[in-house]
Parts: structure tokens; sequence; C-alpha cells
């Protein structure tokens, strides 16, 4: 009994902690890039948090994800290419995503 509540304690906390996650996700990145990224899962693009892990340790990733975000391509990823901006995100929008993404792995 004791091991079944524990585990859905530790369900529930998981939950919790991914959920605040998705809610302090920008504004313009659910807007311009929640299409085809999320923070925790693969789907259509690499997560965030996949991005983030690339560039774990790099001093420059925010400013190396902003240029990836600005000219668009698939770096090395196994999807498709990604259009040049996104969907239309400025640079203020980018440079904010980028040291989001690039934070989520530190």
């Amino acid at each position: 009994m004791n091991s079944i509540i524990i585990s859905m304690v530790a369900t529930a906390g998981l939950i919790i902690s991914g959920y605040s996650l998705a809610v302090n996700m920008p504004a313009e990145g659910k807007a311009k890039c929640g299409t085809c990224h999320a923070i925790d899962k693969s789907s259509v693009a690499p997560s965030f948090m996949e991005i983030s892990q690339k560039y774990k340790g790099d001093k420059d990733a925010a400013s190396k994800i902003a240029t990836s975000i600005t000219i668009g391509g698939s770096f090395g990823w196994e999807f498709g290419e990604m259009p040049a901006k996104g969907l239309g995100a400025n640079d203020t929008e980018i440079q904010s995503l980028s040291k989001f993404i690039a934070d989520l792995a530190k």
C-alpha cells in the first residue's frame, strides 16, 4: 500500500513539474514554434530540451541557436528543414526564445 502511495506522489510530482515547465514557455515559443517543437518531446522537430542538450556547456549556445532560427535549415537533425525565422519570428522574439532554449539544459 505504501509503495502505491509513493508511486502516486512521485507521478504527480513529475506531472506538475512538466506542467510548470510548459507554462513557463515564452509566448513566442508557443505561437511561432509550438506547431513543430515541444519542450520535452520530439515530434515534427527536435524538442527544445534536445536542442538545449546539444549546446550544453557552450557559452555561445544562445547566439548559435538564434543564428539557426534566423537562417533555417536542418542543422544535422533527422527531421525536415526548418524555414528561416520559423513562422515569422522577429529578431527580438528569436533572441528571447534562443536564450530560453539554451538555458533549459542548465
